[in-house]
């Protein structure tokens, strides 16, 4: 495939065409900067704030993140262009819209929207007082669960200080509050059984193996009693693919800087979690329905019993 002259052509044309979104949104970004920051800063004043953003000096954002532009985003996810800058959350939403709707996936589509709904459904007594967004980005996931359980106090973490500026700076021009802190989802330093409701979107296929592992434990160990936590990525499982299928859909591995792209889509998350410490029995690996204009979002959910 690789020496196919049609192939290569529409292999040039899939990453050109990533490499011309992120000029069309980083131009505009990277010329606002100074006032994106600004704009920031004005928003998450003390006197006015609703959520807080706690970003630790000494934390080193992990190899994976740093050592390459995933999915070419300029800069990467652990962008940090000094004091309040926010441009790496700005260009993850931004280029995320684009890219979003390039592939005809609805721009309405809300991966926490699939999550909350499937959570009524398997879930229909679960009231959580605290939610934890793991590997939140941008935080565009973590405010509908602010706006779902308003009662509920809602925390989110990622590696980027840049990233959590802007979610920050996003949370709180929508009215919302949220929690946000600068740790790995591996090695959190929240307490034992802390939560009831963990979440993550679009983290595992961004993530090591051992990152993941260390996710799900994590997992299991903040959960309450009665808890659940649930992680949805893209329907991207290798199990029962023919080898032609599974190269067409490692492009993203060769060409657009997704390092664990098949890492993840060959990996069983169902022995994961039971690994994490979670009961067979308490385990649901699957996908969620697909809506108008939707992905069948994959999901790997565990819950604790009461």
């Amino acid at each position: 495939m690789q020496a196919d002259p049609a192939y290569r052509s529409w292999s040039s044309l899939a990453r050109a065409a990533q490499e011309q979104m992120w000029i069309a949104v980083g131009d505009t970004i990277f010329r606002e900067r100074a006032r994106l920051a600004a704009t920031a800063t004005r928003l998450t004043h003390p006197s006015t704030r609703r959520g807080s953003l706690s970003l630790d000096p000494q934390f080193t954002p992990p190899r994976g993140v740093t050592s390459v532009d995933i999915h070419l985003q300029p800069g990467g996810y652990a962008l940090d262009l000094g004091e309040g800058d926010c441009s790496a959350g700005a260009l993850y939403e931004s280029g995320g819209n684009l890219y979003a709707f390039g592939q005809g996936i609805s721009r309405t589509d809300s991966k926490a929207a699939h999550v909350q709904r499937f959570l009524r459904e398997r879930f229909p007594r679960l009231q959580p007082k605290r939610i934890l967004d793991m590997g939140c980005s941008a935080g565009s996931a973590s405010v509908p669960y602010a706006e779902a359980f308003p009662e509920a106090e809602v925390h989110a973490i990622d590696v980027g200080s840049g990233m959590l500026r802007y979610a920050h700076a996003r949370a709180e021009s929508l009215g919302v509050a949220v929690h946000f802190h600068q740790m790995d989802v591996a090695h959190t330093s929240f307490e034992d059984e802390s939560f009831d409701l963990i979440v993550s979107h679009n983290v595992m296929h961004e993530i090591s193996a051992p990152t993941r592992r260390g996710m799900l434990r994590e997992s299991r160990r903040l959960l309450r009693p009665g808890g659940v936590c649930v992680h949805q990525d893209v329907p991207l499982r290798f199990q029962g693919l023919s080898e032609f299928r599974k190269f067409e859909m490692s492009w993203d591995t060769l060409n657009n800087n997704e390092p664990y792209w098949e890492v993840y889509a060959n990996a069983d998350l169902q022995p994961e979690l039971r690994a994490a410490g979670f009961a067979e029995d308490c385990i649901h690996v699957g996908s969620l329905p697909a809506t108008q204009g939707s992905l069948p979002w994959f999901v790997a959910c565990a819950w604790r019993p009461e």
